[in-house]
């Protein structure tokens, strides 16, 4: 009877210990890897991924698929992008064996000025309606990687989205949940309902969503080029819309724009280079907090320990100090990006952290000198694209040009009216930018292009994904779906100076009783459910010759090769 007992428990024990969802994964981990050969996409929206799989199915490139996977997410999440906002991307050309970077941010109106928010009693430029919208950049930069790197005609590029926007697709939960938000807001702007809710209501989960003004709208840009979007119909409409509202963008500004090719920057953290473009965005800020981390011993302190949180909360401080001062459009103010990355620099910074207490107040270094979409595309060649595209403040601006089925950004509402600062308003000035891209190389060669968007959580976010995977040894997906670290109330770049040491906020699956040392330490804990940032990410294997991608849990998103 005992022989049978003992192997019946043997059994049990056996069964169940072959019978788990994953082998050697986190508990925290929601799923495995995606891995395949030929191809690899990642994206929020499980039908954008499809469309940029597709796209590269066909014969089309790492660029192609990633345009046509961004055009599918302006109409299928608008609340988080569209062709009304801008664009940044890097991109790892397998032909060059190298990493450029495009800013296709746009620019303030010409005939917009310092005065007349001071003569009008402005203390910030308004989140909504006309002050906030400065050019769109999205479109200039599809056509900017179209023409640098892409393979098929633009008119292929676009079609599936346009498809998309006839014949309608089911909206998905979280999209349905932001849309019935959105519209309390902006329900009262001309073309709001007409183009995102159904006979009076808002869009919901499982809504048949249409949207003929915006496939029209890409059907033009198709055919016309970014002249239609920039100079013709398209621009006329835009110029109707803010002026009608009491804002000051023209068809001169729209005319004038031209997105950049830039540099991008990077710092090694333990072998790997980490990359991000330069300012006006926020990038920088991730290399910053990585610079200062390398300075510790992280892998001992052990994921989710307070030491760790500490260091790493500390250390953002210190970052995002400079991110208020510093950080601002390189062509009117002289930005000391080598000096901020630089070893000595943040051997300094580092002396600032006390291990055993929050800082309550930080002050930039002295030097010598919100929604959005990501998503990340791999071809067959060794093609790999990272690309950021946003309306800021989820939808933007309020305003819809008539008949062109998307809403203008309101990223002007991120410059500051303190006279003096390096990011205050100016006429054709390009505001601070919250969305950056990101790229990592190991020894020359691609490895990861990733993004984790979610306003000033970005950089927050890109550092410790970066951390995850090197210092705690995770995987692709492991590194996305562990719990992060959030901390709000440091310097802003439109004003405004951390007093109270601001609030850390932390993701279920940190344990107590590390919670209650920061606690001593003097951090204030908040616990939110939201805020933490949506993360995607293609890593290639240069051994086995595959990709793996992995997709933010928090979001509706999918990564999926061939």
């Amino acid at each position: 009877m005992k022989k049978i007992s003992f192997l019946i428990y043997i059994f049990f024990i056996t069964f169940t210990g072959f019978s788990q969802d994953r082998i050697g994964s986190k508990n925290f981990a929601t799923r495995s890897e995606v891995i395949a050969q030929n191809g690899m996409a990642a994206t929020s929206h499980p039908l954008a991924t499809q469309v940029a799989l597709d796209i590269l199915k066909s014969g089309g490139n790492a660029i192609d698929a990633a345009i046509a996977a961004n055009a599918t997410l302006g109409l299928m999440e608008p609340t988080g992008n569209g062709i009304g906002g801008d664009l940044f991307a890097i991109v790892w050309d397998s032909k060059t064996q190298k990493l450029h970077g495009l800013n296709a941010s746009g620019r303030s109106p010409k005939n917009l000025t310092f005065e007349y928010f001071k003569t009008n009693n402005y203390e910030k430029i308004p989140a909504l309606g006309a002050l906030p919208v400065s050019v769109p950049g999205a479109v200039d930069g599809w056509y900017e990687l179209h023409d640098k790197f892409g393979s098929k005609p633009m008119n292929e590029i676009l079609q599936p989205a346009i498809n998309y926007a006839r014949s309608g697709f089911p909206v998905t939960e979280l999209i349905g949940y932001y849309l019935t938000r959105s519209a309390a807001y902006f329900s009262k702007y001309p073309g709001f309902e007409e183009t995102y809710m159904i006979n009076g209501e808002p869009l919901k989960k499982g809504d048949i969503f249409k949207n003929p003004d915006l496939a029209n709208t890409y059907e033009i840009i198709a055919k016309k080029g970014k002249k239609a979007f920039y100079e013709g119909e398209i621009a006329k409409k835009i110029v109707e819309i803010v002026q009608d509202q009491g804002g000051f963008l023209s068809l001169d500004d729209l005319k004038a724009h031209e997105s950049e090719w830039v540099k991008p920057v990077s710092v090694n953290y333990r072998g790997y280079d980490v990359w991000e473009l330069p300012p006006n965005g926020q990038g920088i800020a991730a290399l910053q907090i990585l610079q200062i981390l390398e300075g510790y011993d992280i892998r001992s302190m052990g994921f989710g320990s307070a030491e760790y949180i500490h260091t790493f909360v500390e250390a953002k401080k210190l970052a995002f100090a400079d991110r208020a001062k510093y950080y601002a459009d390189p062509n009117f103010t002289k930005i000391p990006v080598e000096e901020l990355l630089s070893d000595r620099y943040a051997e300094e910074r580092r002396k600032i952290i006390d291990p055993n207490k929050s800082q309550p107040s930080v002050e930039a270094g002295k030097l010598k000198d919100g929604d959005t979409i990501y998503l990340t595309v791999a071809d067959k060649d060794g093609n790999m694209v990272s690309l950021i595209q946003s309306n800021f403040r989820g939808m933007g601006s309020g305003l819809i040009p008539e008949g062109c089925g998307f809403m203008l950004q309101d990223r002007g509402e991120l410059f500051t009216l303190e006279e003096g600062h390096a990011n205050v308003y100016e006429p054709m000035k390009r505001p601070f930018h919250t969305i950056i891209p990101a790229f990592v190389t190991k020894d020359g060669q691609p490895y990861i292009s990733f993004g984790l968007m979610g306003g000033s959580m970005q950089p927050q976010g890109h550092a410790q994904i970066i951390v995850n995977l090197v210092d705690f040894d995770m995987n692709l997906q492991e590194a996305g779906d562990a719990p992060r670290i959030r901390h709000d109330g440091s310097s802003q770049p439109t004003g405004g100076e951390m007093t109270d040491g601001g609030e850390v906020s932390l993701e279920s699956g940190i344990e107590y009783d590390e919670i209650k040392q920061l606690l001593l330490k003097g951090h204030r804990i908040r616990f939110s459910n939201g805020g933490y940032g949506g993360y995607q990410a293609i890593m290639y294997d240069k051994n086995n010759k595959v990709y793996y991608g992995a997709s933010e849990s928090r979001k509706d998103g999918q990564a999926a090769g061939y």
